[in-house]
């Protein structure tokens, strides 16, 4: 069992940043991939980013040259660097990790608001 806490939503103005956090504990040997989903309101969960243990990086195209995905692989966490926000950013964003023993763990999910 993979256990993941986020962090780091919260309100912002279009063209502001944020960065989100994931910390992954547990049975986390097996993770091979780490990433990001998000949610918005009457629409279906989609991906954001991943990121593979060997670095290997996918950004959707809605979040391309804004968002970076990036991890520490010492300290089990994923981030995920949010610039030029948008209010078609807000969504509640999820973190998702992928291993060979457990398969696919979810966070809570934290929100993402962009407003003025």
């Amino acid at each position: 069992q993979v256990r993941l806490v986020e962090s780091g939503g919260g309100l912002v103005q279009p063209g502001g940043s944020l960065r989100l956090s994931c910390a992954a504990s547990g049975s986390i040997a097996s993770i091979y991939a780490m990433g990001w989903y998000r949610q918005a309101p009457g629409k279906r969960r989609e991906l954001v980013a991943t990121i593979t243990f060997t670095e290997i990086t996918n950004y959707a195209d809605s979040v391309k040259g804004r968002f970076t995905i990036s991890r520490d692989n010492a300290k089990n966490t994923v981030y995920l660097q949010m610039n030029s926000l948008k209010p078609e950013d807000t969504a509640v964003y999820y973190c998702n990790t992928k291993a060979f023993m457990s398969g696919d763990s979810w966070g809570q999910g934290t929100q993402v608001t962009v407003s003025s």
